[in-house]
């Protein structure tokens, strides 16, 4: 069966690969429809997490599929042919945080497409307990659902409630899905980013939105949204220093920060602030079953919402093309869909 297979830093090609085979106990055969590509697969295919030991590997783990085959003992409300979304991640059950109930940090998770091969293949064989039917039938949206669980996840960590302010940066899929959400929480949302054409896309959906400028004057408009104090919740989706810097200063205190951007940069903020504005600055990080769920449910209910934010679609076969334009025009993509087209 075909499969694009990532085969060293900054390298993937179109290859045959071994069909998995029967479906043992609990297992679940499915067949990848689309497989949505973000920026943590770029910083894979460059080479940026790891140490290089993980190539050769299949990645994806944005899928939504259909139930090609189920093995013994597989979980009822799954059927051949139903569509389905992924959650990713498997966690060990042993560490400190799984012991805790907080698996989705567990120390020795493992997340398709990262550290197994993930959708970019024509099947793909995993346990029932990562595989969530969904009544949605376009797998483009069904993809859809873990970007969006990992904004459920930011929103539970902050606790958003309604009639607060939430000041968000970052206008990519993970700040939109977090708009989304928190505007459904009742919250009133301001959306700040550099890029015009994805704050359009967040005024679309009811967010307030502020053009990125300099920082000063961006924490200043911010505070003046807010009512002058500051906001009660203020969420990074950018993981750039100065965005970073930026949100604590934006939060009032006793507000909450969540960061849930991803990057390897390092942050210099004074220490004094933390404790003379008692914040909680928490992170977000993969979500857990539970919510995996909850974002499918949202999915299903906010599919028009969603699909403004899929801007390109690539056949497998030109996935290679599909992640260089990504990388190369951030400006203009939102969400790359790797597969029916």
């Amino acid at each position: 069966m075909r499969a694009v297979v990532t085969t060293q830093r900054r390298r993937m090609e179109l290859a045959d690969v071994p069909e998995p085979g029967e479906p043992g106990v609990g297992e679940v055969i499915v067949r990848p429809r689309a497989v949505g590509i973000c920026g943590s697969d770029f910083h894979f295919l460059l080479g940026e997490l790891g140490d290089g030991s993980e190539f050769p590997r299949i990645q994806g783990h944005e899928v939504g599929a259909t139930v090609e085959a189920l093995g013994p003992g597989c979980r009822d409300g799954l059927a051949v042919g139903d569509a389905v979304a992924l959650w990713p991640l498997s966690e060990c059950g042993r560490c400190y945080p799984c012991r805790i109930g907080r698996p989705n940090v567990c120390d020795n998770f493992s997340l398709i497409g990262i550290h197994v091969d993930g959708g970019l293949q024509e099947l793909l064989a995993l346990p029932d307990s990562q595989v969530f039917a969904t009544s949605e039938p376009n797998p483009a949206l069904a993809s859809m659902a873990e970007p969006v669980s990992i904004a459920v996840r930011a929103v539970h960590r902050a606790a958003i409630e309604s009639s607060e302010h939430l000041v968000v940066f970052g206008a990519g899929p993970i700040g939109q899905a977090v708009c989304l959400l928190a505007r459904e929480r009742g919250a009133s949302v301001l959306l700040i980013d550099p890029v015009a054409s994805r704050l359009e896309l967040g005024s679309q959906t009811g967010a307030e939105v502020l053009a990125w400028s300099e920082p000063e004057e961006v924490v200043a408009a911010a505070r003046e949204w807010s009512g002058g104090e500051g906001s009660e919740v203020v969420v990074d989706a950018t993981g750039a220093p100065a965005a970073i810097r930026a949100a604590v200063d934006v939060a009032v205190s006793a507000g909450r920060v969540v960061l849930v951007g991803i990057s390897a940069h390092e942050v210099s903020l004074p220490a004094f602030g933390f404790v003379d504005k008692e914040l909680d600055v928490l992170g977000a990080s993969c979500c857990q079953a539970a919510e995996f769920g909850e974002a499918v449910a949202f999915v299903e209910q906010h599919g028009a919402a969603l699909e403004r934010l899929i801007t390109h679609r690539f056949p497998l076969e030109d996935t290679a093309q599909a992640i260089e334009h990504a990388i190369e025009n951030p400006a203009e993509t939102m969400k790359v869909v790797i597969g029916d087209v």
